[in-house]
């Protein structure tokens, strides 16, 4: 169980901070949510605490690991199908997992492929949502600007 003040991540939809827990009756039914304000955007999410689990609700990562994640964007690209459909699958399920490292795989290689070859109107939308994910998290870890981050992942990936 999280508590206000808790950085978490929300997969798919990228990090933020607990700014409230409240009750709300939705289609008739009663139920607890965390109110989660994202860091970018300035938008708030209600997530519901009762399948927190099942969404796959999880703290946002320690400070020291930012550079785990950002050695993962430093390394090569890695092997990815051809088939601009197969591809694009396979990524959709590292972003769905919510691990970060999944997620900064999906970037680098978007990011290098985009450099090489350019990306189809659906794989740029998803790097830059990636991205998105990527940078509130690392926003939260290190409590630094978006822009920042923006620089250190442009200055990281090869």
């Amino acid at each position: 169980m999280f508590e206000i003040g808790d950085k978490i991540v929300y997969p798919m939809h990228g990090a933020g901070v607990i700014v409230a827990i409240e009750e709300k009756e939705i289609l008739g039914e009663k139920k607890k949510y965390y109110i989660m304000k994202m860091p970018m955007g300035d938008m708030k999410v209600m997530v519901p605490i009762d399948n927190i689990e099942d969404i796959g609700i999880r703290e946002v990562i320690k400070n020291q690991e930012v550079e785990q994640v950002l050695a993962v964007l430093g390394d090569d690209i890695t092997k990815m199908p051809q088939n601009w459909n197969r591809r694009y699958r396979a990524n959709m399920d590292k972003i769905k997992s919510g691990d970060i490292y999944e997620i900064a795989n999906v970037v680098r290689n978007l990011m290098i492929r985009d450099r090489e070859k350019g990306l189809s109107t659906g794989e740029r939308k998803m790097l830059n949502n990636a991205k998105q994910m990527l940078i509130s998290e690392i926003v939260l870890a290190r409590d630094i600007k978006q822009d920042e981050v923006e620089e250190l992942i442009d200055k990281v990936v090869k």
